[in-house]
């Protein structure tokens, strides 16, 4: 009989983890867009493309998985890491296949349902097609839609999950790009302990709302509204460098568009280093220093950072720099950061 205690014992343990497990909820059986109150109409048509768990849980293994690339090692979120608002942390430009290395700072990835276009130029011009850039990009994946979609086709769990997106197991160029789609538009932003403050659940530091007031001063006009960011295409001063990135100009061909790059949001600003579209800038001090004391007098440098005295840039004290990042450190979402349903390491597949 004391023999057997042990083994009992060992058997009840495994009998209640197991039940635990089985007891655990699903974490997305509640995938649905729901739009925050006080933010815009998304720009996406969300009922063309409604998340469901299914359709979340496809394009979260697609966004995961290396398979989208040449050689199988690198996938979306090689680039766009959850801890860091989904941009390469600490890389000032992307990091691709072969060790190459592109010419701008991967994006942060929240709340693209409002977007109107996607990019540092703004190349792209819809959720749906905003996947295939780095697929084919020769520095990102280096690799063909149509080959991915084939490797797809064969493999062992895939046609599963598009049948359960989908209804059969099909797998097209469609419904790859509104898989990736239905993952990202659930990316929404809007915990941060300033929507908080907005709500009136949570309160700033006289120093958060010193700097809240002087952000709205002298960083708005650019910085937008509730998604803090007015999706604008500007020239802020930025020295060019021996890369030769003219940004907007290599879309629409306008010499009028030369070095404007996309105005970024800045919530979850204080994770997404290094800053501006090539990453030149690793602390916020750095940025804020720039609009003191480094804009350059570009032949397209916004009006906005043109004085009256015939100098350039945002009169800045340090005091108020303190402050304004103080107030930008109250925009981080640390539910979005942390939220698993986006986690790489619960992945439908491994």
């Amino acid at each position: 009989m004391k023999c057997l205690l042990p083994i009992i014992t060992l058997s009840l343990f495994f009998w209640a983890c197991k039940k635990r497990e089985e007891q655990k909820p699903d974490i997305y059986a509640s995938i649905k867009f729901e739009k925050p109150s006080n933010f815009p109409d998304t720009h996406y048509n969300i009922a063309e493309n409604p998340p469901t768990p299914a359709g979340f849980k496809l394009g979260k293994a697609l966004f995961y998985d290396g398979i989208l690339s040449r050689d199988g090692s690198i996938s979306c979120g090689t680039c766009h890491q959850q801890n860091f608002a989904f941009t390469h942390h600490e890389h000032d430009v992307s990091h691709g296949i072969d060790d190459k290395l592109g010419i701008r700072n991967a994006s942060s990835l929240q709340n693209l349902a409002w977007y109107n276009s996607f990019g540092w130029d703004g190349g792209v011009n819809h959720l749906d097609f905003f996947s295939v850039q780095p697929v084919q990009n020769p520095v990102e994946m280096d690799e063909k839609l149509s080959n991915v979609l084939e490797k797809l086709r064969n493999h062992s769990t895939y046609p599963k999950l598009f049948k359960e997106a989908f209804g059969d197991e099909e797998i097209t160029t469609d419904r790859f790009l509104k898989a990736l789609s239905q993952f990202m538009l659930m990316m929404v932003s809007n915990n941060s302990r300033y929507d908080k403050y907005l709500a009136g659940k949570a309160t700033l530091s006289n120093l958060e709302i010193k700097g809240m007031q002087l952000f709205e001063n002298k960083c708005s006009s650019c910085h937008q509204g509730i998604l803090f960011t007015d999706l604008s295409f500007r020239d802020n001063g930025l020295s060019p460098t021996a890369r030769q990135d003219t940004g907007r100009e290599k879309i629409t061909l306008l010499v009028s568009d030369k070095y404007k790059f996309k105005v970024p949001s800045l919530r979850n600003i204080e994770f997404s280093r290094p800053y501006m579209h090539d990453g030149r800038f690793s602390t916020l001090e750095q940025v804020l220093n720039h609009y003191q004391t480094g804009v350059k007098n570009n032949p397209n440098l916004d009006p906005l950072l043109k004085k009256s005295n015939g100098t350039f840039g945002i009169d800045l004290t340090e005091e108020e720099k303190t402050n304004i990042i103080a107030f930008l450190k109250a925009l981080t979402d640390e539910s979005f950061l942390k939220d698993e349903r986006f986690s790489e390491f619960n992945n439908t597949v491994k």
